[in-house]
């Protein structure tokens, strides 16, 4: 009688309530965080787990942030100066830091009006393509790449139009594959350099040749390097700013990676544009409205920024590197003696590598979602299924672990494969 009636008032009610979720945020439904919560949730309860799937070092005491950066918060927090509203686009002392820092390396000096701070990398990811979508447009995503891109540019009405990554050549940009998607509808082209998840870094003639393509194309480029500077091995960083007068390039970037520090949430949105075409375009007008009615990063956040950019010690950063090159080198060594697996590069930065699997050669694996699924019941060990990112039959991982626990991650890993192996 009770199912009856819950039943009879269901229909009655049906159709009454209005109050309906974004469809565009149903369609992405399958985020980074989303599928490493599943995964978590499906751990062995024998064996200890071993991360190897988020991107965020600073779970181990091997890649703790300096203690300059803490010394530079307390005294934000202790000063008092900190503890009111920020200005819309940053408070001006901090933008003058990250517009010097940003410079380097530049053949021009930008100033803090071309700054403008952000909660995160990813909140300048939202902001940038919130003000380049136009009615019709049509946006050139790596693939594969980060999907914050692909949900913002959903509830933006962009039109995405992934290109390749090349793995037989460094997952260098298919440039020919630029000429052929882009149109007059295209508002930019975006790169993340230092690649995540490839672990690929850009050299000098590439970023050329895309700096080029897209002149010729005429449409600006947004080049994410929150992982700038996080390069290693025999590979350099060249900011895509360096090219700014060939096309304007709209830098993203933060503190989170290099420092070691992602919950602090802080970022940034760089105009790298000498000859003034966002301007023209109003392009930084558009930034300025959103950032007016958007809330920005932590004020005393801000006020430590200037102190962590200038007073990090080299070694420090020097430090963290030769621990990613030795991971990535391990990884890279362990990836050869497993017959299931292929990797066509070494990382030359960030801290991701893309491992294809071969399935001809698992019985009972059909894709790499079952293999992360069957790897975390049976190991413990967390990878990232590449399908998240774009890159079915791919998996991600993350080297940005002790050389210990990466080492038993990859007796685990190899185990599964041999034990899962039909050859």
């Amino acid at each position: 009688m009770t199912n009856k009636l819950a039943q009879e008032e269901e229909e009655q009610n049906e159709g009454k309530c209005q109050t309906r979720c974004n469809p565009v945020l149903l369609e992405y439904s399958s985020s980074i965080r989303g599928v490493l919560a599943m995964l978590l949730s499906r751990l062995s309860p024998d064996k200890s787990v071993i991360p190897l799937g988020h991107g965020d070092a600073s779970s181990f005491k091997c890649f703790r942030a300096p203690l300059n950066v803490e010394d530079a918060l307390i005294q934000s927090t202790r000063s008092s100066n900190f503890n009111g509203y920020a200005p819309s686009y940053g408070i001006l002392d901090t933008r003058r830091a990250v517009a010097e820092y940003v410079s380097s390396g530049l053949p021009y000096k930008l100033t803090y009006n071309d700054v403008y701070l952000t909660v995160g990398c990813s909140q300048a990811i939202q902001v940038c393509l919130t003000v380049l979508a136009t009615k019709g447009s049509n946006i050139l995503l790596p693939r594969p790449g980060f999907p914050v891109y692909e949900t913002v540019c959903g509830y933006n009405g962009i039109e995405i139009r992934f290109y390749d990554l090349v793995p037989e050549k460094n997952w260098e940009v298919d440039l020919d594959q630029i000429e052929a998607l882009a149109d007059d509808k295209t508002i930019a082209m975006v790169i993340i350099n230092p690649s995540n998840p490839c672990g690929a870094v850009f050299d000098y003639e590439h970023l050329l040749k895309i700096a080029k393509t897209a002149e010729r194309l005429d449409f600006p480029i947004v080049s994410d390097e929150v992982y700038a500077h996080m390069v290693f091995g025999e590979s350099k960083f060249v900011p895509m700013g360096t090219f700014a007068s060939i096309t304007p390039v709209i830098t993203l970037g933060g503190i989170s990676k290099r420092w070691l520090i992602p919950g602090w949430r802080f970022g940034w949105l760089v105009a790298c544009d000498p000859h003034g075409i966002l301007k023209k375009g109003k392009v930084q007008e558009g930034v300025e409205m959103l950032m007016n009615i958007t809330p920005g990063p932590s004020t005393v956040v801000q006020g430590a920024v200037p102190s962590i950019l200038k007073d990090t010690s080299k070694e420090f950063h020097e430090n963290i590197l030769h621990l990613l090159d030795m991971a990535a080198d391990i990884c890279y060594k362990r990836i050869q003696k497993i017959k299931s697996l292929c990797c066509y590069s070494r990382p030359q930065g960030s801290m991701f590598i893309m491992v294809k699997i071969n399935l001809s050669t698992f019985k009972g694996i059909k894709d790499d979602m079952e293999f992360a699924f069957r790897l975390v019941e049976e190991e413990s060990v967390v990878v990232l299924p590449g399908s998240t990112l774009g890159m079915k039959n791919w998996i991600r991982i993350s080297f940005a672990a002790p050389i210990a626990l990466l080492e038993e991650g990859w007796d685990r890993i190899e185990s599964f494969c041999q034990r899962h192996s039909n050859v």
